[in-house]
């Protein structure tokens, strides 16, 4: 059977003539209380505002530059706090897998499995996370066109995965530098599939500050507001009420603060561009 043009992630389902949906949380979890804080702040403003809302933290962050960068509180740990964040907030979670063990295990419990950018291409990985039959979100490597991610799909779809989604979150530009390619977004949706933005990755400075990943978060509202002019199905934020105090990807979070005025600015694009 094909992939479905649609994905549900819980409650909330991404796809053409559906509204813009957010997947909004801090990089990686810092701790459960910040967690919880974030979940349900986040999830206040979108629910104010009539925007569908997933929740996503990492439990590791596999691929920091450094070794002694913090990763996170790891597996088990993790999963249990994004559970209790389902549970308690009623709304759905996503994660980063890394490995076909890893998939297994937060298939049991998250509502979508992310395939990390560098890992788009490791067959057993997104194997693994099509059989759990959760939508599988597969970040597009900064390494590959868009159209290459129509072998990605192939993989998901032959695995027995049903739903899937395809995140641009921008593509390497020499050393230490990417960029937003806007067609990548309409070549991506042509596969038929829910397209997402990564407004954050997509700001990033990979390695650019020698032992961590630089950015300029100022570049994430107007990146996010021309790609939901061009026609998304959903945008990705790291979101962090201290982002310069952040353990992960500090220079490229939203600030807590700038989250609702985003929200309301990109939905009215969006839904300018869908009608």
């Amino acid at each position: 059977m094909p992939l479905n043009s649609h994905a549900a992630i819980g409650n909330v389902t991404l796809g053409p003539g559906r509204p813009l949906a957010i997947i909004a949380g801090p990089c990686v979890i810092e701790s459960a209380d910040h967690a919880r804080l974030m979940a349900e702040t986040l999830a206040k403003i979108a629910q104010s505002l009539n925007v569908p809302y997933i929740f996503k933290a990492s439990y590791d962050k596999a691929n920091r530059t450094s070794i002694h960068s913090y990763r996170g509180p790891g597996l088990d740990e993790g999963l249990e706090i994004l559970a209790s964040i389902r549970h308690e907030f009623g709304v759905p979670v996503l994660t980063d897998v890394h490995t076909g063990e890893e998939a297994t295990a937060a298939g049991a419990v998250v509502d979508c499995l992310q395939i990390p950018a560098f890992l788009c291409r490791q067959t057993d990985l997104v194997v693994a996370a099509a059989r759990t039959g959760k939508p599988v979100n597969v970040k597009k490597g900064q390494f590959l066109a868009p159209w290459d991610m129509k072998n990605v799909l192939a993989k998901i779809e032959e695995a027995g995965g049903r739903e899937a989604l395809l995140t641009e979150r921008g593509t390497s530009f020499g050393y230490n530098r990417l960029v937003v390619d806007m067609t990548s977004l309409i070549e991506m949706r042509a596969l038929g599939v829910p397209v997402i933005f990564d407004g954050t990755h997509a700001v990033q400075l990979p390695g650019g500050q020698g032992a961590s990943t630089g950015g300029n978060r100022a570049y994430v509202p107007p990146l996010c507001r021309a790609a939901a002019a061009v026609g998304i199905d959903g945008v990705f934020l790291e979101v962090h009420d201290n982002p310069d105090q952040a353990k992960s990807d500090a220079p490229n979070s939203l600030h807590l603060r700038d989250f609702e005025s985003l929200l309301r600015s990109l939905t009215s694009i969006h839904n300018q561009a869908s009608g």
